[in-house]
């Protein structure tokens, strides 16, 4: 705990930088040992540098290792063992993460990122939906942004199909981006993990998410493009960041008369692989994980139609609750469970006719706490349940067995 003091002091030093980071662990080896220099030291590193040095307060990360401990952030520096070694060997890898969520094994998963406009067309919302639904089942971690669009859809996608979505943020793992997207940032803190090199509170700026970019593609075997303009696009400079590192990338073919699509259509005419489904990327490397990546019959229209029907829909506040009468709850609406996960299956029928809070269906599932809270959330978005006082949850629709 001492050492990460002294890493987040030299980290948030102004106008330091991650290269300027670099320059000062080459010159002395540790941040500590940069903290403890001799003043005369810093006179060998360039002016910008040792201006910042100098500035030895500790308020910065005493007021960072505080907000970590309320929000229940944990904080990673490219010294812990479990630093993901894919973004470790980066030449530009961040020095400090922030991560709050569950940390999966990088290194030992197919991960791919998906990318793409803000802007997106309606096809470009439905395919990306439903490449993150399709990887997510195939048992690939899906590594994307929040923004609106494109990342909104394929991170819904893989919530729906039971995955592990991991978002890369060019802000606090507290802010979110935009701002409709908070129920977004809690789906995929109780499924998946938060991750970014900025601390809490910080506000999600133009000039971050190009820097973001780069650790989508860093953290990920190959990136899909989905919809992206041709020039300036975050997501082919993302494609971009990813040649440069090794990875592959792949490219989702669309209307050449489409602004939306020239992007992809350019990526795929200089080399990139044409995505035409999450089969196309996960051919590619199941015989390098195939523990991981299994092959699953792929959800017929209407079952996927079913789970996708909110993939773009943000969440929104539960509505307040009113207490329902005895013949209201008998003329419930009917539905097919077609499409929902093992999970929201058990749920359902755990809540019945009754209310339930959150604890007591763990106990009656055996479902772990953080899987129940994301099925929740996901039966809240399509109006299969709500919330009522005293965090209690009850059914909406009565489920038809099939």
């Amino acid at each position: 705990m001492a050492a990460l003091k002294y890493w987040l002091w030299l980290t948030t030093r102004k106008g330091l930088g991650n290269q300027g980071v670099e320059q000062v662990l080459e010159r002395f080896g540790s941040p500590e040992q940069a903290y403890f220099a001799d003043p005369v030291e810093y006179d060998l590193l360039p002016d910008g540098l040792a201006a910042a040095l100098r500035d030895r307060s500790m308020d910065a990360a005493e007021r960072i290792m505080e907000d970590c401990d309320r929000l229940g952030v944990r904080i990673m520096t490219r010294q812990d063992a479990d630093y993901p070694s894919r973004l470790r060997q980066l030449d530009d890898a961040p020095h400090v993460l922030y991560l709050k969520g569950s940390l999966p094994d990088f290194d030992e998963e197919a991960v791919i990122g998906v990318v793409g406009t803000r802007n997106a067309t309606e096809y470009g919302k439905t395919v990306a939906s439903r490449l993150g639904l399709d990887l997510a089942r195939g048992g690939a971690v899906v590594v994307s942004g929040t923004a609106a669009g494109i990342d909104t859809c394929a991170v819904r996608g893989v919530l729906q199909g039971g995955g592990t979505p991991v978002c890369v943020l060019g802000g606090g793992v507290d802010v979110p981006y935009p701002k409709g997207n908070r129920y977004l940032y809690e789906d995929v803190a109780a499924a998946g993990l938060l991750v970014s090199e900025y601390p809490p509170g910080t506000e999600n700026l133009g000039p971050h998410f190009p820097v973001r970019n780069r650790m989508i593609s860093g953290l990920s075997l190959g990136v899909v493009v989905v919809e992206a303009g041709e020039f300036g696009s975050g997501a082919v400079i993302t494609a971009n960041h990813a040649l440069d590192q090794g990875r592959d990338v792949f490219a989702v073919p669309g209307n050449v008369d489409a602004k939306e699509s020239r992007g992809c259509n350019r990526l795929i005419q200089q080399g990139a692989k044409s995505v035409l489904g999450a089969e196309d990327i996960l051919c590619e490397y199941r015989s390098l994980y195939p523990a991981k990546l299994t092959r699953k019959a792929p959800l017929d229209g209407e079952e996927a139609a079913q789970r996708l029907q909110t993939a773009e829909k943000p969440s929104a506040p539960v509505r307040p609750a009113t207490p329902v009468k005895e013949e209201e709850q008998a003329r419930k609406p009917q539905r097919s469970g077609r499409g929902l996960t093992d999970d929201e299956l058990a749920l359902l029928h755990a809540l019945g006719d009754k209310s339930m809070q959150a604890d007591e269906l763990v106990e009656q599932t055996q479902i772990p706490a953080r899987r129940v809270l994301s099925a929740l959330t996901m039966l809240q978005i399509a109006g299969w349940i709500e919330e009522r006082p005293g965090k209690r949850f009850a059914a909406l629709i009565q489920l038809i067995e099939e």
